[in-house]
């Protein structure tokens, strides 16, 4: 009898090879062969996607009358869903399907998440392999010592299966509601003279909304004045700062109130208060993936996708653990290496303290916090400081940050004195608050920036109570201040803290639980795609709104498009599929009754719905383009050939010439140059760079003959 060799089945080939590094191999097209070894007693197989092999396939394919935009056409709710092999990816995904169907053991070693459970299952599905024996890998390291303990440790593919019937259910009804909704709102605005295209995403359009409210308040802020006291007070042993408790909209008023307690500029205090209070603030929790975008777009103003592509390096470079966790706390598994290895990272980073503790502590260890994944930590594998010298400075910065955040676990709290006094001058109290450090803790691992050195509390000078002092007593003039924009950074708290905007306490619960709107791994790359659709921008890392943003919000205001509390409903359900209390086909069901209720409701809605905002092609990147004159037109003789977004076209089409060229012709870009070429004499100079549909790249004059290109071989 033939022994079979498993087939292990990664998500990308970067993936693959840190697997490969763990054991003995051979390469071949498309797969790599591991010898037999003690993991592997009779060799493995270790092959590939490229992400998503397989994706659900277009609307079309299902109904042709679905291919053209129309409001007749809608809804798009097929009976069933079928996927078919992405563009370009056939070859590899051959190559899976024959080293599948050979085998009768098949390893899931995509990303350790919901998504990689999605893009397993829609691959082997799609190989039509019946009955084969499911395990499932389940890693946080790419170290070698990790990776073969984690094979020989497989686990079953239940909960596997849960959270595919899960990401699938996801997949479909974010299909679903893009091809609708998108289709819907975009043929509606059309009729209302907005000639542009607005993708809808069930996570995406909450996400602009957001920041389009955020606009929204700072444009309509009103600043207005108000007058405060504040006094410069002369003590034996040094000067400090005091305000008292008076706002007013008014300077006369607060003039008002000193004259009616006879004070004056100089009139001297005493003070008649003086408490100090030990205070301690712990070390910072570890890092999620949330936390450290944050943090790295606050220090170094790095995009969220940048930070999450860095830390995908690092992972693959086996520096760090697995990347996309929504945890921040560790086992006492990996608490027991990193303290090992304290002395090795405080060399790292040319630190060196005094360990506090070496007891693990609730605040960072607890496993009842860790589900599929732990906070991010370094791994065993200790970079070196010639290591740090190669990699780019994004990657040291991170990678220390990680570090830093790690060994802040074994440092002493943070130690300060809080001082507050108060001064009284003529029966007015003057408050001041003054912060004396005791002891710097776990803060000199994190060197402060000028920033959060200007923001700290003073030191007050060696004060008494009963004290008498000189006063130099003032009105200030301030200004309300309207809120900030947000940053990438912020925007990434955002997305997780939404549930307060929401009213109703179930859907805040639930919006907490799964925090907020997205999940980890992909609130980065929602960011990445309003960019792209043209929603918002990103200046000098500040985010604002596009007037296309704004037209997107005035049309699903007060719609659940527009809200979180959809991301909660649908949310909810969502994790009970992953949990195996739900199924997948009861939450598409409630989709497609909420999108017969937009269909039903938006048009009337849209109609009434006054959009303020008048959108020029210039106003959106993406979206746009601004119409060039190239030549005149070979056709009709009247009209000009004009750039297009994607092709070239007559001006003169709505009295019938159908004169048109392509924008590509056999992959290669047409300029408008050699357009114009076509147009006047009728044939270009040589293109270089042409490609065959079997991948051959050849060089050729085209040819302009009864209004097509030719390729002119002559």
């Amino acid at each position: 009898m033939k022994v079979m060799k498993p087939v292990i089945l990664a998500e990308k080939p970067s993936q693959a090879k840190a697997y490969a590094d763990a054991f003995p191999t051979r390469k071949h097209e498309g797969y790599i062969e591991i010898s037999p070894c003690s993991t592997f007693p009779n060799g493995a197989y270790l092959t590939w996607g490229v992400g998503h092999l397989v994706e659900l396939k277009e609307p079309h394919t299902y109904n042709p009358a679905w291919k053209r935009w129309s409001l007749e056409s809608l809804p798009i709710l097929p009976d069933h869903y079928e996927f078919q092999v992405a563009r370009g990816k056939a070859k590899q995904f051959n190559i899976v399907k024959t080293l599948i169907h050979q085998t009768d053991t098949v390893i899931n070693a995509c990303d350790v998440d919901r998504e990689g459970s999605n893009i397993f299952y829609s691959i082997y599905n799609h190989t039509g392999a019946r009955g084969k024996n499911i395990k499932r890998l389940w890693i946080n390291s790419l170290e070698a010592d990790e990776v073969r303990k984690g094979f020989e440790h497989l686990r079953d593919n239940k909960k596997d299966l849960q959270l595919y019937e899960e990401a699938k259910a996801r997949q479909i009804s974010d299909w679903l509601v893009g091809m609708n909704a998108s289709r819907l709102y975009t043929l509606l605005m059309k009729k209302k003279g907005i000639q542009h295209v607005f993708p809808i995403g069930r996570v995406q359009s909450p996400t602009v909304y957001l920041i389009y409210q955020r606009d929204r308040e700072i444009e309509t802020f009103v600043s207005e004045p108000f007058f405060e006291v504040e006094a410069q007070f002369s003590a034996q042993h040094g000067t400090y700062k005091g305000k008292a408790k008076i706002k007013e909209p008014k300077r006369e008023i607060v003039a008002q109130l000193l004259n009616e307690r006879q004070i004056h500029p100089n009139t001297p205090g005493t003070i008649t208060e003086l408490t100090e209070a030990e205070k301690r603030i712990p070390p910072p929790q570890l890092h999620s993936l949330s936390s450290l975008q944050a943090t790295a777009n606050r220090k170094w103003k790095a995009s969220p996708a940048t930070v999450l592509k860095t830390l995908q390096g690092l992972y693959e470079k086996k520096l760090v653990s697995y990347p996309r966790t929504d945890t921040r706390h560790i086992t006492p598994a990996e608490f027991s290496y990193l303290a090992a290895s304290v002395g090795d990272f405080q060399e790292l980073i040319g630190v060196p303290f005094e360990v506090a503790s070496w007891t693990p502590k609730k605040r960072f260890v607890d496993s009842s916090k860790v589900h599929e994944h732990y906070a991010i930590i370094p791994t065993k594998k200790l970079s070196t400081q010639a290591t740090l010298a190669k990699i780019s400075s994004l990657e040291r910065n991170l990678y220390e940050e990680i570090i830093r955040t790690t060994l802040a676990m074994f440092h002493r709290d943070y130690l300060y004195t809080e001082t507050k006094v108060t001064t009284n001058v003529n029966g007015l109290p003057f408050f001041s608050i003054g912060k004396t450090e005791r002891v710097k803790g776990w803060k000199e691992l994190f060197p402060p920036s000028q920033k959060a050195q200007a923001s700290e509390k003073p030191t007050l000078p060696q004060l008494k109570h009963g004290e008498n002092v000189q006063s130099e007593i003032e009105i200030k003039e301030g200004k309300t201040q309207p809120p900030k924009p947000y940053t990438e950074g912020q925007l990434i708290t955002m997305m997780k803290t939404c549930g307060k905007l929401v009213d109703d306490q179930t859907e805040i619960n639930v919006l907490k639980e799964i925090e907020g709107l997205g999940t980890e791994a992909t609130r980065s790359g929602i960011i990445e795609t309003i960019k792209k659709h043209g929603y918002i921008t990103v200046t000098n890392n500040i985010v604002a709104i596009t007037d296309k943003g704004r037209i997107l919000c005035q049309a699903i205001e007060g719609n659940l498009l527009a809200s979180p509390s959809m991301t909660a409903k649908w949310e909810n359900y969502l994790r009970k599929i992953g949990n195996g209390e739900g199924t997948g086909p009861h939450f598409l069901h409630n989709i497609e009754k909420f999108i017969h209720k937009l269909l039903q409701d938006v048009p009337e809605k849209l109609i009434k719905q006054q959009i303020d905002i008048v959108l020029h092609p210039a106003s959106s990147r993406k979206t746009s383009y601004k119409p060039k004159e190239v030549a005149p037109c070979p056709a009709c003789g009247k009209g000009t050939i004009i750039a297009r977004k994607s092709f070239y076209g007559c001006s003169n089409y709505k009295n019938g010439c159908k004169q048109t060229f392509p924008g590509t012709f056999l992959k290669k870009k047409l300029t408008s140059t050699q357009i114009k070429f076509l147009c006047t004499k009728g044939r270009t100079n040589v293109i270089k760079g042409f490609t065959t549909s079997t991948g051959k790249k050849f060089d050729a004059p085209l040819e302009l003959k009864n209004g097509k290109l030719e390729l002119d071989f002559k």
